[in-house]
């Protein structure tokens, strides 16, 4: 067995040792993530008090900067005025609430920009796609009230000011949505992914322009298994014909299975399945599936990393698998290799069984499996650090891993996340500083991406927030500057400083 070098992971595969780059700059490891993970009455009391510390006022950081510069000093130490001032304008965000869209968007949302035609020609729009648990897939027009008799304006009513009552703040409402007439259909089950082929890493300016194609899953119900589809956006739209949406969908693969989860690689021409059986890949021309992976316990969350050749998949009973999608298999009925994975001591399923061991087959890498204490809801890679994810379970963990140091432990826990068995979404921003999620107490929380503190716990929504998706464009971030009124936080870099949440009420707009 190697021996462990200080500053080095030891690859097997390889035989080599590899120099570690080192944590996220500015992340910390929480030492009393493991202590309080069982006590749910500590860690959230811990977690609201570690949100109000947060709470600094823009006057004081103002002060600092003036005698210190752009580093200052606090009680919890040195820290970048820029990324404070950032926090505190995370923390406040106002939200609004769109009518006529309940239930539209709790089952998967995403962002694009396509062509449409419209009355005064073609033009370049915004465009939500939203599905729902009950089976209902939208189109909404971002940034446009169009003519009632050709669909429905969806209007905005503020929820949340930054301060409490200010009618003012609430009047400078964001644009409207439109839904379209020909811009709803009705699917055969609830739709369980919608992912966006041809992404740019998040942190690209121009990420809109590659996107010409959508997947699509559905669950599956009791009469029939789940589907994936192909949404075709290369093509200008016309989203006031009334069979528009119909048109630009086609059916690539139907299974006798439930489709929990779904990814795609960034040149459309592969699409992996998280299924109750295991992982599959489908190709996104012929429709022609592949088992990856065959597991008893179902694939629950799934992230392809950024060369498209390797899996992450979260299972119902908390492990996280890595799984190599290069092998090719034909059909179903393919031999895969067969792993024995043990057990994780504090798994749900030790505790109730006296297996140590599951098996599984497919093309795995069983030292790099990780385990959290519960069933995986959602995986998230990160872009600008192509090692580091994030995971998430249903006991209300949420933690950031290094693929390269799976064994020691998580890099980052992030605090106060309140979930026991739903499927709920993290959304990261595109700057890759925050992390946001809602919750069970139908709370939405938001943490600092780096140091994992608790920036804001608000509740505006009484159901669960359980998709979230921040902008993919917008303008410059703007911070207030008392010399010439604004000036630019990220310089020569496009950022998003809004994001979108769906709940059974409907959709959210939260804008800094």
């Amino acid at each position: 067995m190697p021996q462990e070098l200080p500053g080095f992971y030891y690859d097997a595969e390889k035989n080599r040792y590899f120099p570690l780059k080192g944590p996220i700059p500015g992340s910390s490891r929480a030492s009393s993530s493991t202590i309080n993970a069982r006590n749910p009455t500590i860690k959230a009391t811990q977690a609201t008090n570690f949100c109000r510390k947060t709470r600094v006022r823009v006057s004081k950081l103002l002060q600092g900067r003036e005698l210190n510069g752009s580093i200052i000093d606090f009680n919890k130490g040195k820290c970048s005025f820029m990324e404070e001032l950032l926090k505190i304008q995370a923390s406040q965000a106002m939200v609004w609430k769109y009518r006529g869209t309940e239930k539209m968007s709790d089952g998967a949302l995403d962002q694009m920009h396509i062509d449409i035609y419209t009355p005064e020609g073609q033009t370049e729009v915004d465009v939500l796609i939203a599905g729902g648990i009950n089976g209902s897939l939208s189109l909404f027009e971002v940034g446009k009230g169009g003519h009632s008799d050709n669909g429905e304006n969806c209007i905005p009513d503020c929820v949340r000011s930054v301060v409490e009552e200010n009618t003012e703040e609430c009047s400078k409402a964001p644009v409207h949505i439109w839904r379209p007439a020909g811009a709803s259909l009705q699917m055969s089950s609830s739709l369980s992914c919608i992912k966006l082929f041809g992404k740019h890493p998040s942190y690209a300016a121009d990420d809109f322009f590659s996107i010409q194609h959508a997947l699509v899953t559905t669950l599956g119900s009791e009469t029939s298994g789940g589907s994936v589809f192909i949404l075709n956006i290369v093509e200008p739209l016309d989203l006031y014909s009334s069979t528009s949406i119909r048109r630009m969908i086609r059916e690539v693969a139907s299974f006798n299975c439930t489709i929990w989860t779904a990814d795609c690689n960034h040149n459309a021409s592969l699409a992996v399945i998280g299924t109750n059986l295991g992982a599959a890949l489908v190709n996104s021309e012929t429709g022609t599936a592949t088992w990856t992976c065959r597991s008893k316990s179902d694939v629950l969350a799934q992230q392809l990393d950024q060369s498209g050749n390797i899996v992450l998949c979260g299972l119902r009973n908390g492990a996280i698998l890595t799984v190599d999608v290069r092998e090719k298999q034909e059909g179903f009925s393919a031999r895969l290799t067969r792993h024995k994975i043990p057990h994780t001591p504090f798994g749900r399923y030790h505790q109730n069984s006296k297996k140590q061991w599951f098996e599984l087959r497919g093309h795995i890498y069983p030292s790099y499996s990780l385990y959290m204490p519960s069933s995986i809801c959602c995986l998230a890679s990160l872009q600008s650090y192509e090692q580091y994810f994030l995971a998430s379970s249903m006991d209300g963990s949420i933690k950031l891993y290094d693929h390269r140091m799976t064994k020691r432990g998580a890099v980052q826990s992030y605090e106060g996340h309140v979930n026991s068995h739903s499927r709920i979404q993290l959304g990261v921003d595109q700057s890759e500083r925050f992390l946001m999620a809602g919750g069970e107490d139908c709370k939405l929380r938001l943490w600092s991406l780096k140091s994992g503190e608790l920036l804001s716990e608000e509740k505006f929504s009484d159901s669960v927030l359980s998709t979230v998706r921040w902008q993919r464009a917008g303008a410059y971030v703007k911070i207030p500057d008392e010399s010439n009124g604004y000036e630019e936080c990220v310089s020569g870099q496009k950022h998003s400083w809004g994001a979108w949440c769906g709940s059974q009420e409907g959709l959210f707009y939260l804008h800094w």
